[in-house]
């Protein structure tokens, strides 16, 4: 089996809004973009991946066309490891982050939807299997800046039967209405996008103490600061989240050695796919980390957190931005039930996209 093609495709997915209207970068937020990456193969077995693209969609697309997609033209598909290992080796004078290793992982969760299929499995089963049916689900609330919408949202995600809830907010008004509407049966996250020095997270984190939150994330800029978080974490109350802006495998070994985080958070769209993630589940595991992967995506993203997830040891909850679409070219394949989602069954990743759909969506 040989690669003949490798294709990025662009799709913008409407929401679906109920009068209060998300932010993100200060900007509003309507709708969501999918970089998806299209691999064909001489046998007729065509898998499909994920690479992050949000406002940089358009590097990530060109660093697919023209940079990663050409050096795999002609390889087989199966020779996962050595993929990978070309393109890292080949390609780290273009950076060990950003665009092009975007671009790497969304192509890597291509090929394992295509090993996969070829075997007639699906994915988590490569991994090393599961007993779990589901994975529960935690409703990844987008930012909306309001206490009493805030609240409003939380309460419904917890009728819609998510027993875990994460904000993307950073003001304690709006924290204690969500932790309110949560009570003490529903645990809540807050995601706090890197707004603070080292002292105004200390301060933060004291000031929150009393809601005895299930994790603190990314309260420090830059994100990157690894002594910053340590020194955070050891006087924290609530565990300390990272890792969804790291791109590679070995600044997450420096992230754990200098004892900056009790969960980490590793992106398979920005880590370099399938085949990095599941060394940093590894790497984890080795140094007491929990591993509990970043995946706001409504693609081939998710799905291959699911089943990498799936197939971990321990039970991993899944994040999920919290909205909702008129149509998905996955369709139910990412709307969870009851708040968990369905491990996948069919071969590969689960069911292809609806081609139609994404012919209404697409924009490059």
């Amino acid at each position: 089996m040989k690669i003949t093609r490798v294709e990025p495709i662009l799709i913008r997915t409407p929401l679906l809004l109920d009068g209060a209207v998300p932010h993100a970068s200060g900007a509003p937020k309507n709708d969501v973009h999918t970089l998806l990456v299209k691999v064909e193969t001489d046998e007729g077995i065509t898998g499909w991946g994920e690479a992050f693209s949000n406002a940089g969609w358009f590097a990530t697309r060109t660093a697919v066309e023209q940079i990663v997609g050409p050096r795999v033209i002609g390889k087989d598909p199966s020779q996962i490891a050595q993929i990978q290992a070309d393109l890292h080796r080949g390609l780290y004078n273009t950076g060990r982050s950003g665009a092009v290793v975007f671009a790497i992982s969304g192509l890597d969760i291509a090929l394992w939807d295509i090993a996969a299929k070829r075997v007639g499995q699906p994915l988590y089963k490569l991994l090393g299997g599961s007993a779990r049916a589901s994975l529960p689900g935690y409703a990844s609330l987008l930012r909306y800046g309001d206490a009493s919408v805030v609240a409003r949202k939380t309460a419904e995600a917890i009728q819609r039967g998510y027993r875990l809830i994460k904000l993307h907010e950073n003001k304690t008004e709006i924290v204690q209405a969500a932790k309110k509407a949560c009570g003490d049966q529903v645990k809540l996250m807050v995601d706090c996008s890197c707004p603070w020095t080292v002292d105004e997270a200390i301060a933060m984190s004291r000031e929150w103490s009393d809601m005895k939150l299930a994790w603190i994330e990314e309260p420090i800029y830059p994100p990157d600061d690894h002594a910053g978080l340590a020194r955070l974490r050891n006087v924290s109350t609530a565990p300390i989240a990272a890792g969804e802006n790291i791109s590679n495998f070995f600044e997450f070994k420096r992230l754990f050695e200098a004892g900056s985080v009790g969960i980490a958070q590793p992106s398979i769209t920005k880590i370099g796919g399938v085949t990095e993630m599941r060394k940093i589940f590894a790497l984890g595991e080795a140094n007491g980390v929990v591993v509990v992967p970043h995946s706001p995506y409504f693609g081939p993203g998710l799905l291959a957190s699911i089943h990498v997830c799936a197939a971990a040891a321990r039970e991993i909850p899944i994040e999920r931005y919290y909205c909702d679409f008129a149509e998905s070219a996955f369709g139910d394949q990412i709307i969870p039930k009851h708040g968990d989602f369905a491990v996948p069954q069919e071969p590969g990743l689960g069911k292809d996209p609806d081609m139609a759909v994404i012919e209404r969506q697409r924009v490059a």
